[in-house]
């Protein structure tokens, strides 16, 4: 009685040893699905990205007000914001505008806050690092003067189409939909 159920046994593992070997060996046949990464893909893949999507954070810092609403809207304080005044032109300036890429969780809850649409995300999502240290993003290794925006609309045609792109950015970032007031605007009754 042992041995035929000694054998059933034997049996068993030899067929369910064949039945995984085909399974392995019908892949051996198949074309691969791997994408090589990054090198052999039809385009890049910035390109494929949805244009909300939440990449790592960017600060354009000829808009950025200084007014600190990402740094305290941020909840992991991945965002420190240094401004002083300088005694000589007696202006704002930044002293550092650092981001840490490695604790921030791409919640979007600064770039929100942004009166301006100075800080947003990129389609940049390519972080990796040796050092956890490399993944600080400095954007003002040094002093730079606060962007003061005018009443009447900017003048200053290369900042124009600065503050036209976080404008739109916030604009689109702000609606559930994406198409914010131009959408609106663009609706028949």
């Amino acid at each position: 009685m042992n041995v035929v159920s000694y054998g059933k046994d034997i049996w068993q593992a030899i067929a369910s040893t064949f039945e995984g070997m085909s399974i392995t060996f019908s892949h051996l046949m198949r074309r691969p699905m791997t994408i090589q990464y990054p090198d052999k893909i039809p385009m890049p893949i910035q390109e494929t990205l949805p244009l909300r999507y939440r990449g790592i954070l960017e600060v354009d810092m000829d808009i950025c007000t200084g007014c600190l609403a990402c740094e305290r809207d941020c909840p992991i304080t991945c965002i420190t914001i240094g401004i002083e005044m300088n005694q000589e032109t007696k202006q704002r300036q930044f002293t550092h505008f650092d981001i840490d890429v490695c604790k921030c969780m791409y919640c979007g809850l600064c770039s929100e806050a942004c009166p301006t649409g100075a800080i947003r995300h990129s389609q940049e999502f390519e972080g990796a690092s040796y050092d956890p240290a490399g993944l600080v993003r400095h954007f003002a290794p040094q002093p730079q003067n606060l962007y003061k925006p005018k009443k009447g609309g900017e003048t200053d045609p290369k900042l124009v189409t600065k503050v036209d792109i976080g404008l739109k950015y916030l604009d689109e970032f702000a609606t559930p939909d994406g198409g914010g007031a131009a959408a609106e605007e663009g609706k028949q009754p």
